[in-house]
C-alpha cells in the first residue's frame, strides 16, 4: 500500500502488531488512502467522499490518530471542524505478521493484504471504466500486462527489488506542478508463485 522501498525512510511507517491492528479495517484504510492522495480533510468531507456517516469517519479517524497514522492539520481549520492529515506517505508490511503467535494479529494481517488487493482491483476497474475520458497519449502510456517466469525464491526477490528500484528512480524525474500533461500515476506490482499441473 503506497510503499516506498527504503527501510530507513522516515516517510514510511513500518507496521508492527499494534499499529497493524489499528489500521486493518476497510474504512480506516480508505480514509488513510484518501488523506494521502488528496491531502488534508475533515471527517465530514471524507464522509461525503466515501459515502459514510460523519460519525463513522470521525470515530475511525480518531482510531487512526491513536495508532500514529493521522494527525491534526490545524493550519487548514477555519472554524470548529477538525482537519486531519496523513502522517506518513506509505506503510511497510512485514510478512512475519502473518506468522504472529496471536490469532488477532494474523487475522489483521490477512485482512490488510486482502484490502490492498481489493483496492488494486478497484483502481484497475475504474481505469478501464473511465478510459474514454483520457487522451490517446494516456491510452498508449497505460499497461495491464502480466508475465509468467520460472524463478527461484531468490531470483523472485531480486526481481521485486529491481522493480521497486526502477519505480523509485522515477520520483527524481517527476515534473513540477506546472507541467500541463502530468497526472498522478498508480503502479501496481504483484509477484507470487502459482502451482503448475
Amino acid at each position: 500500500m503506497d510503499e516506498p522501498t527504503d527501510p530507513q525512510d522516515p516517510k514510511v511507517h513500518s507496521l508492527d502488531a499494534r499499529s497493524l491492528r489499528g489500521l486493518a479495517h476497510p474504512l480506516r484504510m480508505e480514509l488513510l488512502r484518501a488523506l494521502r492522495h488528496d491531502g488534508p480533510a475533515t471527517a465530514s468531507q471524507l464522509a461525503a467522499k466515501l459515502g459514510e456517516s460523519s460519525g463513522a469517519t470521525s470515530y475511525h479517524l480518531r482510531q487512526l490518530a491513536a495508532h500514529g497514522f493521522v494527525e491534526d492539520a490545524p493550519e487548514h481549520g477555519k472554524g470548529r471542524e477538525r482537519w486531519w492529515k496523513a502522517v506518513h506517505e506509505g506503510v511497510r508490511f512485514d510478512d512475519a505478521l502473518l506468522k504472529d503467535r496471536t490469532p488477532e494479529v494474523r487475522g489483521a494481517a490477512d485482512l490488510f493484504l486482502h484490502e490492498v488487493a481489493n483496492h488494486h482491483t478497484s483502481e484497475i476497474a475504474t481505469w478501464l471504466g473511465t478510459r474514454g475520458e483520457w487522451s490517446e497519449a494516456w491510452h498508449r502510456a497505460s499497461d495491464t500486462s502480466d508475465f509468467t517466469l520460472r524463478l527461484t525464491p531468490e531470483l523472485a526477490e531480486e526481481l521485486v527489488h529491481k522493480m521497486h528500484d526502477l519505480v523509485e528512480s522515477y520520483r527524481a524525474k517527476e515534473p513540477g506542478a506546472s507541467a500541463p500533461d502530468a497526472e498522478r500515476v498508480r503502479v501496481h506490482t504483484h509477484v507470487f508463485p502459482v502451482h503448475t499441473d
